[in-house]
């Protein structure tokens, strides 16, 4: 499992990750991911917003209700024995 350290743009704070999955829909990515490599834990779904041409890649937790539950099913449906409570 891939792991990736998100760093806070406000106070530099870094927060390591693991990539559980990722998809693109709509031309936008995304990334399912936890703080835990294994068992029961909460999970974070994140929205890339960094332009094409840009080095880093620059994510935000997505907080649209709306947008979570859609989101949340696709990965339920890539991910069949993983179950989401929002």
């Amino acid at each position: 499992m891939e792991k990736v350290i998100f760093q806070s743009p406000q106070d530099g704070e870094a927060l390591e990750c693991y990539i559980i999955e990722q998809t693109r829909i709509n031309g936008v990515d995304y990334l399912l991911v936890t703080e835990e490599e294994e068992g029961d834990c909460e999970a974070f779904i994140l929205k890339d917003l960094s332009e094409k041409e840009e080095e880093e890649a620059m994510y935000e937790m997505v907080e649209s209700e709306e947008e979570l539950e859609y989101i949340s099913r696709i990965f339920s449906e890539i991910l069949e024995d993983v179950d989401f409570t929002i």
